[in-house]
């Protein structure tokens, strides 16, 4: 049987003109195309006559299999991830449920991460050093997440928060302000981006001292500026140190 091969893909923010060249020849190659089914439909009449596989959320390793078994079946499949795919993606989870093993072939495609694609619609928030933290404690324990946020705000890093909230979990980001407060000052200027290159795209600024009374969900992406950061134009923007004059 002729071993297929496998993608791992990052679809970026949603919008097609943010797919990479890369990903979009890899979804026409492909057979079988297997996700989450939210960002299948995303994708799902642009790549007609494919074969369709989804999971719901929380069955991360269910698909990873299923994408694995299509590819040892010959298939050539393309696992598809919201963002960059080794960005909070698929990516690490394939190649460990791989294994030492070297079949199937497989080829990690990065995408357009939302601390990009959302930093763009703000403006220019992270031009110079900053770190992403996930608000999700599903995988990670919030003892975690509270010590990598006061080590960012120690460290006068921009911070974007991915995952600032979820019905089940509506009180992260205000927990989360709450933390950085402890450091930072209450008119650190933040931004919000709400559904990155979908409809309903919107952007927000405000302080940290107001942050947490804002309303957020799984499709925002949260920034917060460091110590240089200013609003510029109506626009977010975080200076690198080049000279100005």
């Amino acid at each position: 049987m002729t071993e297929g091969k496998l993608y791992v893909v990052g679809l970026g923010p949603g919008a097609y003109e943010d797919m990479t060249l890369r990903a979009d020849r890899a979804l026409e190659e492909c057979d079988t195309i297997v996700g989450y089914s939210v960002y299948v439909d995303l994708i799902r009449d642009r790549y007609p006559g494919k074969e369709y596989a989804t999971t719901p959320m929380t069955r991360e390793a269910d698909r990873c299999r299923m994408a694995l078994e299509a590819a040892r079946a010959g298939k050539t499949v393309a696992l598809v991830c919201s963002g960059d795919s080794g960005i909070y993606g698929m990516a690490a989870l394939v190649y460990a449920l791989r294994g030492e093993d070297t079949l199937p072939e497989i080829t990690v495609i990065p995408g357009l991460t939302a601390a990009c694609s959302g930093g763009a619609l703000l403006g220019a928030p992270l031009t110079h050093d900053f770190c992403v933290i996930s608000l999700s404690d599903r995988l990670t324990p919030w003892e975690t997440i509270e010590a990598r946020l006061t080590a960012a705000a120690a460290a006068d890093f921009s911070v974007v928060l991915y995952n600032p909230a979820s019905r089940g979990r509506p009180e992260h980001l205000r927990r989360a302000c709450e933390i950085l407060l402890r450091t930072l000052p209450r008119e650190r200027l933040c931004g919000i981006a709400r559904s990155i290159g979908r409809p309903g795209e919107s952007r927000e600024f405000c302080t940290l001292g107001e942050l947490g009374t804002r309303e957020a969900d799984m499709f925002c992406t949260v920034f917060i500026g460091n110590s240089a950061t200013r609003l510029v134009g109506g626009n977010m923007l975080t200076p690198r140190g080049y000279r100005e004059d």
